[in-house]
């Protein structure tokens, strides 16, 4: 029998590219969402239950159901905008929801835990790339809430709960390379889906946040991950864990900083320039976020296999001109 992992949030952008990669490798991607944000549709590599975290009768059904050992937890809030404005709503659903959830697996005897980190536990970097051992002070509540879920973690562990694995994602993008599932959200707000739509005349020019930073173009500059990659680092994760490897900590980029304005140029470059007009900066955005996965690529043998922004916006691309 394969083994089962429980994936909240797998009907999501990130959690259905982890379900997707979870099969390839073996495993049935058991997906847990209330389908709020997540899509029914992106769920076809294992069973739905449909519920949310919160659901503790639901949570222990699926478990003893399936034999969960390991989990995958994806689920939650990812708007910097949003939680600048609605602060609440982000401790709510990244923090709150989770201390039944986290409980429940415990009395359940779930070993392992796999936690949707982000970048922003960072905070504007005070030296690029950025490593794990870096000063942690995020900029706004959505990083809050997700330092907050980490510290949960370590504690619990340390109380006798689940091992835990924290990956901190940098700027996640593009779409599976078959064409299967991509990146859809409600409303859109990262920057490569957004130009994929001004490209193809589906939306208005793109807004641009801010052209007066301090860097080579004056827009800010992120480490672009090709959202496969970060899925086949759940995959490690998950099996390090039930190893017996020990918690921890890790980012996951490319280590290449791509300003906007080389994404733009990028888009020009293959044929698909991006009508766009510049705003000023949104609150809470730092200057560059870069990593530096030195520690995965050791630890978790994690390779990046599509690192190249231009692999990362065609596979957008293609995504969303069929969909």
């Amino acid at each position: 029998m394969t083994k089962s992992v429980l994936v909240a949030g797998g009907a999501g952008y990130i959690g259905s590219h982890v379900c997707k990669t979870l099969a390839l490798a073996g495993y049935t991607p058991v997906t847990l969402d209330n389908l709020c944000t997540g899509r029914r549709d992106f769920v076809r590599f294992g069973p739905l239950v449909e519920a949310a975290v919160s659901d503790v009768e639901a949570v222990r059904r699926v478990v003893k159901e399936y034999a969960i050992e390991a989990v995958i937890d994806l689920a939650g809030s990812i708007e910097v905008a949003e939680s600048v404005k609605n602060p609440l709503k982000y401790y709510e659903n990244n923090f709150a929801v989770k201390i039944p959830f986290l409980r429940t697996l415990g009395e359940c005897g779930v070993r392992a835990m796999v936690f949707s980190s982000t970048a922003a536990v960072y905070g504007e970097p005070v030296s690029v790339p950025i490593m794990e051992n870096h000063p942690l002070l995020p900029k706004n509540p959505y990083g809050w809430s997700k330092l907050a879920y980490e510290q949960m973690l370590r504690d619990v562990h340390l109380a006798g709960g689940p091992s835990w694995m924290a990956l901190r994602y940098f700027n996640a993008a593009g779409a599976s390379l078959d064409g299967d599932i991509g990146e859809c959200h409600e409303p859109e707000s990262h920057l490569i889906p957004l130009a994929c739509f001004a490209a193809l005349g589906k939306t208005p020019a793109l807004n641009v946040f801010g052209n007066d930073y301090p860097t080579e173009d004056g827009t800010a500059i992120r480490d672009y991950i090709h959202v496969m990659d970060l899925a086949s680092a759940h995959v490690l994760a998950v099996e390090a864990l039930l190893g017996g490897a020990a918690p921890a900590a890790y980012n996951l980029g490319n280590g290449i900083g791509t300003s906007i304005g080389q994404v733009l140029k990028c888009f020009e470059a293959i044929g698909h320039p991006v009508p766009h007009g510049f705003k000023p900066r949104r609150a809470g955005d730092p200057t560059r976020l870069v990593a530096d996965s030195n520690a995965a690529k050791k630890n978790l043998g994690w390779t990046p296999r599509y690192a190249d922004i231009e692999v990362i916006i065609r596979s957008a691309y293609e995504w969303h001109s069929k969909n």
